[in-house]
């Protein structure tokens, strides 16, 4: 990594003040004015029929300090932060776990913990989701709410082999007693009247999204071996099997369907194969028995988990829309697991409103990390991943995304999951997570793997990518590659290697993404036809908007519309340029994005925002042998490597001088004004003194603008 040293940037949201930089006017307030978001040509839209990007967050509460649900004092200050990054839609997550300590009250979820059971709320932590809910829809940030998420369950639930399991997945879909508590939670909670939006929840039109499992399938169960029926009370919660009792019932509901989807001709057969006896029932496959199981024995197993799915999704969507009125959209599940087919899993969850998906890059959990740029590895991107999900007709969100920490490459994410997200034309995007800090109680460092909240360079990347996504920037791509499945191959991906990840489609060119959109058809259509084959890098996008170059000098990619213009990766060793942005960085890796604020294209433009990111640390981190994970998380203040050297703006019209103002963690400006040199070739501006990852650049045009500019530098409301 580059020499250059890091030094303190601390983003402080109780501090900050107003700034040219705030991108709330993107956002139409209140949120749901005219009605509910609907689906009209396969997208988001506004009762009116405008497009409706989602630049969203989760929300949580996981570290000391933080907070799923901020106290109401609070609770104006956070959704005016929100709304200052032009984030338009937060995701309540984990809302049906308890308060996490009823001695402190730190707030995590809703549920009560105080009963011997999870069937009632927390009136404090219920009143706090009212208030932010009512202060978030007044700037215009619609609201996502997840039903079953984390919940976990005590014995007043009577539930099933409740002391056998932590982790309530997969069962949700065929327990009894776990389908009926999930309904009365959607039923508690969006029969709820807000006391401060004066409706139920049911009724709110800044409700744009109504979640009814997270990370949750039978499909993936099957393939991942975890419905053995041998999991026992004490077993570790990584072993996410199914213990005795449910791995039973689905055994009776594999017989019942069978009985009504199988002739007893075929049945007969079925027992055949299998090699038991006639009045035995069929066994259901181990995941090691997929490859030499007999066609039909496999292919009825896999229709049966895709009947459960969809039975299950269809009836709690019938309950929240028909019995309960529900007018929100609904989403059943996301894809979200990339090493194994997703064809099974869409197939179901695209029966309803949303298709979704998430991903991360080098999730710790999963990877243990490995510090790695995306930038070099185009074809295992997180875009082309996100991109085997998105199905013809319907709307396409992703509701969870990140680089976790650590990572010295993290500033690549927004940028290039902004500009692809747009040309790809879905429909909203989730960072995970967000967390609000509690006034005076937070250590004001980035404190886990995955919070925003505090980070110095993807803080100020949200503004811009804003501006790339939801504005939107970017085009869309002029050309749509669809991918169609027989119902033969839907099923028979299942026993596809893991080396077929990510699309599982043998022949499709895994770039295809990167040059155009891509989209799903059929599950149940024409067999896949065939495709050319895959080309060599660079990847560029149809639009001529977007490049991807991965070679020996590293990875970069290129953002050139006309609204913004970006440089990601291997700046330096790439010496690329956009028609009106080069660079000449010390820093071996960065991401310049520089975007137009008043909607004028690049050249004619008065105030441009500046992002400028590298690498971060917290004081003190220390990293592990390998440098793949912090050991030591380190202490306040947050540090950056600060992009250093220059840029030059080139084409700008009628300019005679550029105004740049550094600015901190608060948005305040840093010092006095700085200025542009002109160049024959263009207008140089300086980097990195004072060290900082966000500029304002006003263009001056004219000498009234100059002195209006130097007048507000000496007032505040300046940047008002």
């Amino acid at each position: 990594m580059s020499e250059i040293p890091v030094v303190p940037y601390v983003i402080d949201h109780h501090r900050r003040e107003p700034s040219a930089a705030d991108l709330s006017f993107l956002l139409d307030a209140p949120a749901g004015r005219d009605g509910f978001v609907r689906v009209q040509d396969g997208h988001l839209v506004r009762p009116d029929g405008q497009r409706l990007r989602i630049w969203g967050v989760n929300l949580t509460g996981w570290t000391s300090g933080s907070t799923l649900l901020p106290p109401k004092e609070e609770a104006p200050l956070w959704a005016g932060t929100l709304a200052r990054f032009g984030i338009n839609c937060v995701r309540f997550h984990f809302l049906d776990l308890p308060v996490c300590d009823p001695a402190d009250r730190r707030p995590s979820g809703l549920i009560d913990p105080g009963p011997d059971h999870t069937q009632s709320f927390d009136p404090d932590q219920l009143d706090r989701l009212d208030f932010f809910v009512a202060e978030l829809k007044q700037r215009g940030i619609y609201t996502n709410l997840n039903l079953n998420v984390g919940r976990t369950y005590k014995p007043g639930d009577e539930v099933p082999d409740g002391e056998a399991v932590r982790i309530w997945k997969g069962m949700t879909f065929v327990g009894e007693r776990l389908i009926e508590l999930q309904k009365n939670y959607a039923r508690d909670l969006l029969t709820h009247h807000n006391p401060y939006t004066g409706t139920e929840y049911r009724h709110e039109p800044a409700v744009a999204i109504v979640e009814i499992v997270n990370e949750n399938s039978l499909y993936e169960f099957w393939m991942r071996n975890w419905l053995r029926g041998e999991r026992t009370p004490g077993s570790p919660d990584i072993q996410l099997d199914f213990p005795p009792y449910y791995a039973e019932r689905l055994d009776g509901l594999y017989q019942a369907w069978l009985a009504e989807h199988r002739t007893e001709a075929e049945i007969v057969e079925l027992r055949a194969l299998a090699g038991v006896g006639e009045d035995e029932p069929v066994p259901r496959l181990r995941a090691e028995q997929f490859a030499e199981a007999p066609t039909p024995l496999f292919h009825a197993e896999g229709e049966f988990y895709g009947a459960v799915e969809r039975g299950f999704f269809l009836d709690v969507k019938r309950y929240l829309t028909d019995d309960l009125g529900v007018e929100s959209l609904i989403v059943g599940c996301a894809d979200h697991t990339y090493w194994i087919p997703n064809q099974p899993i869409v197939q179901s969850t695209s029966q309803l409103d949303i298709v979704d998906g998430h991903v991360y890059w080098q999730h710790p959990a999963i990877w243990g990390a490995r510090n790695t740029p995306m930038v070099e590895d185009p074809l295992n991107s997180t875009i082309v991943k996100l991109s085997r999900s998105p199905v013809a007709g319907k709307p396409f969100t992703v509701s969870e995304v990140n680089h976790p920490n650590p990572n010295e490459h993290a500033a690549e994410m927004i940028p290039i999951l902004a500009a692809y997200a747009a040309f790809q034309d879905w429909d909203g995007i989730f960072f995970y997570t967000f967390e609000p800090k509690l006034q005076g109680q937070h250590s004001g460092t980035v404190a886990d793997h995955f919070d925003l909240t505090l980070d110095p360079v993807k803080m100020p990347q949200l503004a811009a990518g804003a501006l790339i996504f939801s504005r939107p920037d970017v085009r869309p791509a002029r050309e749509t590659l669809t991918r169609s499945y027989s119902t033969e191959q839907v099923l028979e991906s299942i026993r596809l290697p893991e080396s077929a990840r990510p699309y599982f489609t043998p022949g499709f060119p895994v770039s295809t993404a990167l040059r155009h959109g891509v989209r799903i058809s059929s599950f149940d259509g024409a067999p896949t036809a065939a495709f050319d084959p895959d080309q060599p890098g660079p990847y560029l996008a149809d639009t001529g908007e977007l490049g991807w170059y991965a070679d020996d000098r590293g990875g970069l990619v290129t953002i050139d519309t006309d609204r913004t213009q970006a440089l990601v990766g291997h700046v330096r060793a790439h010496g690329r340029s956009t028609s009106h942005l080069s660079a000449e960085v010390a820093n071996d890796f960065c991401a310049l994005t520089l975007s137009s604020l008043d909607g004028e294209p690049i050249p004619r433009s008065e105030t441009l925002l500046l992002t400028a990111g590298a690498r971060i640390e917290n004081t003190g981190t220390r990293w592990n042998a390998r440098r793949t994970l912090w050991e030591t998380w380190g202490e306040a203040p947050t540090l950056i490597e600060p992009v250093t050297g220059w840029l030059v703006l080139t084409d700008l019209q009628g300019v005679i001088d550029i105004q740049i103002t550094p600015l901190d963690g608060s948005d305040r400006p840093i010092g006095d004004p700085l200025h542009g040199r002109r160049l024959e070739i263009g207008w140089e501006i300086p980097l990195g003194d004072p060290p900082t990852t966000q500029y304002l650049l006003h263009l001056v045009r004219s000498a009234e603008q100059a002195t209006r500019l130097a007048e507000g530098g000496r007032r505040s409301e300046f940047f008002g």
